[in-house]
């Protein structure tokens, strides 16, 4: 395990865009989104999806200039073609579309096609939310999901995110699979031979805790068939609204020579809409204290609400340094020694 503050983590993540053609600017700021999510404790999401992008960098899947485009807009909604760029380049530009539009209609709705894994959707969330909107975020994913009853991948995890402007820490980042397809990828590439029980199926949807047939087989849904349903609703919103691809026409991050080719989904919501400036915020925190006064079920000394562990995992991480499993930093230190980035002080 080797530990490393944020912001040497983060110049040595740009770095390593930079030397496989992104430019310095763009390269920052994916570095920084992918940190943000290991300071919050979703490592599965943070730097060690960074040695996938420069295999698709490097390999021509992914554009280093890609520059998306504003298609079409009308009255509170847009369309938005990420030309294959970095997924966190095309979030960046949805949301700030996002923020626009709810500025002068209260919602703003921005459909993406031809983008990028994109890291944490809780990241375009918070975006969001520090602009002072209520946020969705939703991703079709790669097909690596049954639809419910079958046994071939159509369906990816295909996460569905919510938070809130304000005080209150609620920030829901959830798959509609028992778990995001990185924690088994990481599982499989760090040599563990099991996973819990109910996080996958075998390539022939068999329940397995086997981390090989697992990482070659699927992803179970979240509760059965609601959260194939849910799968499906995502889809609907992400890949068919968007024109953009869907289900097994979906390339991914792990396999070279397709393009990734996800479809996004941004909703940014004017809570002065419905209720006076501060109003909502502050009933927002009052929800969220009447939830944690709950008393506690055997076993548990609180009740946390969505985003509270995140937010406790982050003011540790800024004071004590970032963790990287052996994998991820060895991925990063190949990286570097192969693009000539020096690493010895880190």
């Amino acid at each position: 395990m080797h530990s490393i503050d944020a912001a040497s983590l983060s110049e040595l993540c740009s770095k390593l865009l930079q030397g496989l053609g992104v430019n310095p600017k763009d390269a920052a700021f994916t570095a920084t989104a992918l940190v943000a999510s290991n300071l919050r404790g979703v490592d599965s999401h943070g730097v060690a999806l960074l040695r996938y992008y420069l295999e698709q960098l490097e390999c021509g899947d992914m554009l280093p200039d890609g520059d998306p485009e504003l298609l079409h807009n009308s009255g509170c909604t847009a369309l938005v073609d990420g030309h294959n760029a970095l997924g966190q380049l095309v979030a960046r530009f949805c949301c700030d579309q996002a923020v626009s539009l709810a500025m002068d209609h209260g919602c703003g709705i921005v459909s993406a096609r031809h983008s990028n894994h994109f890291g944490a959707a809780a990241h375009w969330v918070q975006r969001l939310n520090a602009a002072g909107f209520i946020g969705i975020v939703l991703c079709n994913a790669s097909p690596t999901v049954a639809p419910w009853q079958g046994k071939q991948g159509r369906l990816g995890t295909n996460p569905i995110c919510f938070g809130v402007p304000g005080a209150s820490p609620f920030l829901l980042d959830m798959a509609t699979t028992t778990v995001a397809a990185n924690k088994i990828f990481n599982a499989y590439s760090a040599g563990k031979p099991e996973i819990p029980s109910n996080w996958a199926l075998d390539s022939d949807g068999v329940p397995t805790t086997d981390t090989e047939h697992a990482y070659k087989g699927l992803l179970n849904p979240l509760g059965g068939y609601k959260g194939s349903g849910l799968a499906v609703m995502v889809e609907m919103l992400c890949g068919v609204l968007s024109g953009g691809a869907m289900a097994n026409e979906l390339g991914g991050i792990r396999f070279r020579g397709k393009k990734v080719d996800i479809s996004q989904f941004y909703m940014a919501l004017d809570p002065k809409c419905f209720l006076a400036p501060g109003e909502y915020e502050d009933r927002a925190i009052k929800l969220t204290g009447i939830l944690k006064s709950v008393q506690t079920a055997t076993g548990y000394d609180e009740v946390l609400v969505a985003g509270e562990p995140e937010i406790r995992k982050e003011a540790d991480r800024r004071k004590n340094g970032i963790p990287l499993a052996d994998d991820t930093w060895q991925s990063l230190t190949t990286w570097a020694e192969k693009l000539k980035i020096p690493t010895a002080t880190l």
